[in-house]
């Protein structure tokens, strides 16, 4: 053989041993990087679920059309968590130990979180929790980038006392880790500004008659009232009950969302909220955000809200975190996700104060048609410090 066909042919085997071993060391990230959203499509959460979804698909669709995640395709996989606990134990069971996903972002009640945080800790599964909740619950797999009670509790309260003159003031709330959290740090707000709580209630996250709790405010006389109830169902049973005793001092809620109040109407008019997103925020990325929901589900569309639009920004946020890491590995990326910011709907977000982030909230009020009017802007509000022995 020639002198020159041998090195050829030496070159060519070395070129296919180099592609064989790559293939090789590559193979296990060759498929898709698949994300579980665990989401109760069912239960108390599945008023506000199906806007969840959609957010969910319309960041996966932006990836994948912009390439992936360093080059790999994304690919959803939905579990209902029921609302509860133990819904939560058997969706997460399945997208951590059968499907193997390799990271969740979920929109959750505080139950199935709590529920669901032992077993992403034994899977060691990025987790990326979503939903505004009662703060400093602490994991080394969880970021949050939903907002937490330093955040959201005082524009309501203190709107309500230099504007409305309230000094007595009557919480009710579902009875579990979210309406006691959101309830009790409420309660220390207002006794620390000069305030009074004259009644404090709760009502199991099942239950649907608030006429017993409604009378007793009513006995009470409070100046203003604030709720903490879990998103979606429970607020729709109190509002209705409320407007319909004829109570009229000013109501705070601390977990309602925009699609929930459009879908509650007049119900819902006259409330105050305190949130980090609104469809009015008056950001190119919010307006290209709900360009990309309107084009893609069109008269399907759920109104985007504070609990569907972080969803879709936490996509973005796992995308730049694996980027940064340079691959999947759980423990780089958990690292990473405290590292990264992605310049979304609601501005600038970065999951970096104690693992929550610095938000901008609004405080607004509903209006008859279910949209909600902006009455004063906080920019950059910190969260606290939320885990402080989580580096």
């Amino acid at each position: 053989m020639e002198p020159y066909k041998i090195r050829f042919l030496a070159a060519a085997s070395a070129v296919i041993a180099g592609m064989c071993a790559c293939s090789s060391a590559f193979g296990a990230d060759a498929g898709p990087i698949k994300i579980g959203v665990a989401v109760g499509l069912s239960g108390a959460n599945s008023v506000v679920a199906p806007a969840v979804v959609q957010s969910s698909q319309l960041a996966v669709d932006e990836i994948n059309a912009a390439g992936g995640i360093i080059g790999r395709k994304v690919e959803l996989d939905i579990a209902d968590d029921a609302s509860d606990a133990v819904g939560a134990q058997k969706a997460y069971d399945k997208l951590v130990f059968k499907d193997n996903v390799d990271a969740i972002i979920s929109m959750e009640t505080s139950a199935a979180r709590n529920a669901a945080l032992p077993i992403v800790a034994r899977g060691k599964k990025p987790f990326i929790y979503t939903s505004f909740y009662e703060g400093r619950s602490c994991n080394r797999w969880m970021y949050v980038n939903g907002w937490v009670p330093d955040q959201q509790v005082a524009p309501v309260v203190d709107y309500f006392m230099k504007s409305k003159g309230a000094k007595t003031f009557y919480l009710v709330g579902n009875d579990y880790a979210f309406g006691r959290g959101m309830l009790d740090f409420t309660a220390k707000y207002i006794a620390a500004h000069g305030g009074k709580v004259v009644g404090q209630e709760y009502l199991p996250i099942d239950g649907t008659d608030w006429t017993p709790i409604l009378s007793k405010i009513r006995a009470a006389h409070p100046d203003a009232l604030i709720s903490a109830t879990a998103g979606g169902a429970p607020n729709v049973a109190l509002a209705k009950q409320f407007k319909a005793t004829g109570l009229t001092m000013p109501y705070g809620n601390l977990a309602i969302d925009e699609g929930t109040a459009k879908a509650m109407g007049d119900v819902a008019s006259g409330m105050y909220m305190s949130g980090s997103y609104l469809t009015s925020i008056p950001t190119k990325q919010n307006r290209s955000f709900l360009d990309g929901m309107k084009k893609k589900f069109g008269g399907e569309m759920k109104t985007p809200n504070e609990l569907s639009e972080p969803q879709y920004e936490a996509f973005f946020l796992y995308k730049a975190a694996v980027e940064k890491a340079g691959s999947t590995d759980p423990d780089k990326v958990v690292k990473a996700l405290g590292e990264v910011s992605f310049e979304g709907p609601r501005q600038r977000v970065s999951m970096d104060k104690s693992r929550h982030t610095p938000l901008a909230m609004q405080l607004g009020q509903i209006q008859t048609d279910g949209s909600v009017k902006i009455l004063q802007t906080f920019s950059d509000v910190d969260p606290g410090d939320q885990c402080p022995k989580l580096k």
